[in-house]
């Protein structure tokens, strides 16, 4: 299998083939919130990436398929009142984001109890079968 994590090369021109938008965002600000676009938009087109290779390409669009929408893979950011810093704000979150779901997840490995669980929990089905045997009815013989 080949390396699937994004190089500073990938990193690089993924960012250069990113669309950005802004916009008038809400949150605090005062007055510059009603004036300036802060809000920053990124969209990033998947399908006609050229940093990507299709094998990182159909692992993203396969596997995390909820959090794209039409091969575009869309970030806002809001968090600072300059535009300036919402761009590389949306910038590094896109980033992660692809790291993220580019790292291949760890199959979990079965385990058997060990011999204190056991005892543990054998003790805990005679104290519930002792608790339950104390509620039954006495009977007359």
């Amino acid at each position: 299998m080949s390396q699937l994590m994004l190089t500073d090369a990938q990193e690089k021109s993924i960012l250069r083939e990113c669309k950005f938008h802004t916009s008038r965002s809400g949150g605090k600000g005062g007055q510059n919130v009603n004036k300036v676009e802060t809000k920053v938009e990124i969209e990033f087109d998947l399908r006609n990436s050229l940093a990507l290779s299709e094998e990182q390409k159909t692992l993203l669009m396969k596997k995390h398929s909820g959090l794209i929408d039409d091969s575009f893979i869309k970030i806002t950011a809001v968090k600072y009142r300059s535009q300036l810093e919402n761009k590389e704000e949306a910038k590094k979150k896109l980033i992660q984001l692809i790291n993220r779901l580019l790292k291949p997840v760890k199959k979990r490995v079965a385990t058997k109890p060990g011999k204190k669980a056991k005892e543990t929990k054998l003790q805990n089905k005679k104290h519930t079968s002792e608790k339950k045997s104390l509620r039954r009815k006495i009977s007359d013989f």
